[in-house]
């Protein structure tokens, strides 16, 4: 116990220090978004579709407050009668005129009417004449609902949510008892209905109230702050209150990497990027180039870009992949030292260049490559050590809820100067470290790409028919949202994924 509030202090302590750090960066200089997400009027007409099974599944498994009163039934000259309806249930609902549209500046009016609902409960009366138990069935109807979410942030860059403007009522509700005395009961069921209403009136605001606040003690909770593996963090959190017009409402994301052990910002800023203005899809994403760069950054400061392949993992992933690999290692043994194991280690001596033009993804990664002999219990002795720069091309691609990225060679370039570029030997040799790098090197790096990058996305709610297009400065992801229904009570988990901030966000790496 001691060690679980130990680590909740430490994670405190280490969200105060970042904080501070962030008002000081926010003071010195302009905070853009590295990712925005937008919200279209379909995705919240497809709310409304999705909400109402998401809400009638929560409804049927929660448990109302009890309705207590007490009436005088003078047409039978009873002076009072106690009554107490408990384990309240909603087994069925329906609200045909539902809708959800955009308050300017505000947040989301929500307006339902015509609404019926269906419940059961458990019922004890008292009275100086008798006393009984059993069970009801309440029928209510002309249900009326409207409300404004406003939305908002906290310091911490959640999201908050909260209801104003809230008007609930119930037109009519008709009470059967059932049991060995129902017919007398319902004989004097219709004086109590009023009463009834009028109570239950009295507490749907603050019901939904409840839910509200309920929902933001989850939100309160999310981890803006995500581990994405063991070298780098990624910032989530709201730089500033969801922006909202008459046509959609946008999060702005801070959507920046940082390395790991040292939380350290990148040192360029972020520039601003404009989305489209397009309402075909639900949800747009824009991921601008800053985002890349930050983890290009968080990467290479981690020392992400430095690996070392053996001969017999050159092996692996060469030979498998090209007939034109057939006799390389025998090419390299030729040039340098015969039948001698070797290594290959390639280090990146800057962080790799991003760069996005319309319809153009490339990466650019300047490192330097050594190739060392590997004699048996002997020191490593390097053949060959040299800079280059390599180009590649970034396909993009949505699987699940991720972003996955995967490189191809576009083109390799030995750091030479010009008067050595034309000799026979130099061009063998980059052509032979270029086929290293095309089938050795990036097979590797796309492997470690597969885990992808999460997206923002609500929690049980997936992406389809998605598409990607590669603007000036950010990425333009265009999708539908699908509700993945479940026998399991919903509740808010925010972005998909992430684990609340609580946890043990420097164990093992999230899968």
């Amino acid at each position: 116990m001691s060690q679980m509030c130990t680590k909740m202090a430490q994670v405190q302590v280490l969200w105060g220090c970042f904080l501070l750090w962030n008002l000081y960066i926010s003071s010195a200089q302009a905070i853009y978004p590295g990712i925005k997400a937008r919200a279209t009027q379909r995705a919240l007409d497809y709310a409304v579709q999705a909400g109402m099974e998401m809400i009638e599944q929560m409804a049927k498994e929660r448990k109302l407050p009890d309705l207590k009163g007490s009436e005088s039934l003078e047409f039978v000259k009873i002076d009072y009668v106690n009554y107490n309806f408990t384990n309240i249930k909603i087994n069925a609902f329906s609200f045909p005129n539902t809708s959800l549209s955009f308050v300017p500046g505000v947040g989301i009016k929500a307006l339902t009417n015509h609404g019926t609902t269906n419940i059961s409960t458990d019922w004890e009366v008292k009275s100086p004449l008798f006393q009984d138990t059993g069970a009801a069935d309440l029928f209510l109807s002309g249900v009326y609902f409207t409300g404004i979410v406003v939305l908002s942030r906290n310091d911490f860059g959640h999201p908050i949510l909260k209801l104003q403007d809230c008007y609930a009522q119930v037109s009519h509700a008709d009470v059967s008892f059932s049991g060995e005395l129902s017919v007398l009961y319902n004989s004097f069921a219709e004086p109590m209905e009023k009463p009834i209403l009028k109570k239950l009136n009295e507490m749907l605001c603050p019901i939904i109230t409840g839910e509200v606040e309920a929902l933001n003690a989850n939100l309160s909770m999310l981890e803006v702050l995500r581990k994405i593996d063991n070298y780098t963090l990624l910032d989530y959190s709201l730089i500033s209150s969801p922006e909202i017009t008459e046509n959609y409402f946008d999060l702005n994301l801070k959507g920046v990497f940082y390395p790991l052990k040292s939380l350290r910002y990148p040192p360029f800023p972020s520039v601003p990027f404009v989305l489209p203005e397009r309402r075909d899809s639900m949800l747009y994403i824009g991921i601008s180039e800053y985002f890349f760069k930050s983890a290009s950054y968080a990467y290479f400061t981690a020392g992400a870009f430095s690996f070392t392949l053996t001969t017999k993992e050159i092996s692996n992933h060469l030979l498998h992949n090209s007939q034109a690999h057939g006799n390389m290692l025998s090419r390299i043994a030729e040039l340098y030292i015969l039948s001698k194991p070797f290594m290959v280690q390639v280090m990146a001596t800057e962080p790799p260049v991003i760069s996005l033009l319309p319809g153009n993804f490339t990466l650019d990664i300047p490192a330097s490559i050594m190739i060392l002999t590997q004699p048996e219990n002997s020191t490593a002795e390097t053949i060959v050590s040299m800079d280059f720069v390599a180009s590649t091309n970034v396909a993009l691609a949505i699987l699940g809820q991720r972003l996955i990225c995967s490189l191809s060679l576009n083109r390799f370039r030995l750091s030479l100067p010009e008067s050595n570029r034309g000799n026979i030997e130099v061009l063998r040799f980059e052509n032979i470290l270029s086929s290293i790098l095309h089938f050795g090197v990036l097979p590797l790096a796309n492997a470690k790409l597969q885990q992808g990058f999460p997206l923002p996305n609500p929690h049980k709610i997936s992406l389809v028919n998605s598409d990607i297009e590669v603007l000036e400065g950010f990425l333009l992801i265009s999708t539908d949202l699908k509700y993945k229904t479940s026998k399991q009570q919903p509740g808010f988990h925010g972005w998909e994924d992430l684990h609340l901030i609580s946890g043990q966000w420097s164990g093992k790496p999230t899968p």
